[in-house]
């Protein structure tokens, strides 16, 4: 087990592997032959960074038993899923601020990510854990009130993907059974969602052998596995939103009106 990370010190990047507030440096590829360099920093002198850079972002749709419930969908036959944007990708620790082109409801969604570690194209469900190089924290935020602006196209993508609405991180966790996970989002420091990921409709397993029949997957995309009951607004004019998965840590950032 191991949780990886991506930092910026002096102007420059670099990875490795976090134990408390020590970084060990690596060289190399964090997904292949990653070797120790013998150097190590602390957490503190430097700054975090996404701890991956995707190629791609999946995000889950109605992928959680319970919610499904709730709202009274359907359970999918298949995954049901969208893209977010590249650019909308920023940091844990990092202030995302409203997009000053909309004045709606801006929901959190604490999610669990999973993190590809080589390239897989139509790969099977007994071989998708190979396929995997571990797990993060993903607060999916999303300007829900774009969604079904517009009454003949559901704006997934837009919603999704403004400046800094896909945080990550702060490590990727391998050797992690997410079957045993449970994601709790806390809000200005009162607990909003706490759900198992047991209650995935499809599991990580079968997500990425489904998603990767149809597109190959390179090694550093994400997959967000949705969310569960518990999504609400931030209405305070600033928003300490934490999605903590035991197991892999705290990603923290703040969403200011």
């Amino acid at each position: 087990m191991a949780n990886w990370v991506r930092f910026q010190r002096s102007g420059a990047a670099g990875f490795g592997t976090l134990e408390g507030d020590t970084i060990t440096v690596h060289s190399g590829s964090m997904f292949n032959g990653a070797q120790p360099t013998g150097e190590r920093v602390a957490l503190a002198e430097v700054e975090l960074l996404a701890p991956t850079e995707p190629t791609k972002v999946i995000a889950l749709w109605n992928n959680f038993h319970a919610l499904a419930a709730k709202l009274g969908s359907p359970v999918p036959a298949d995954p049901l899923y969208l893209l977010k944007a590249g650019s909308s990708l920023t940091t844990p620790g990092a202030t995302v601020r409203r997009p000053p082109s909309y004045d709606g409801k801006v929901v959190y969604e604490g999610e669990l990510g999973i993190v590809i570690g080589k390239t897989a194209t139509g790969v099977s469900e007994e071989e998708a854990g190979d396929y995997i190089f571990g797990y993060t924290c993903v607060n999916d935020i999303t300007a829900a009130d774009i969604i079904n602006k517009d009454a003949t196209f559901a704006q997934w993508v837009r919603a999704k993907s403004f400046d800094g609405f896909g945080p990550f991180g702060p490590v990727v966790a391998t050797g992690v059974d997410p079957s045993s996970l449970v994601v709790r989002t806390v809000l200005n420091g009162e607990e909003r969602q706490r759900y198992p990921i047991s209650d995935m409709v499809f599991s990580a397993a079968q997500l990425v052998s489904r998603i990767s029949h149809d597109m190959t997957l390179n090694p550093g995309d994400v997959i967000c596995c949705g969310t569960s009951v518990g999504v609400g607004t931030m209405k305070a004019p600033s928003n300490t939103v934490d999605i903590v998965i035991e197991g892999i840590g705290t990603l923290s950032n703040t969403f200011v009106q």
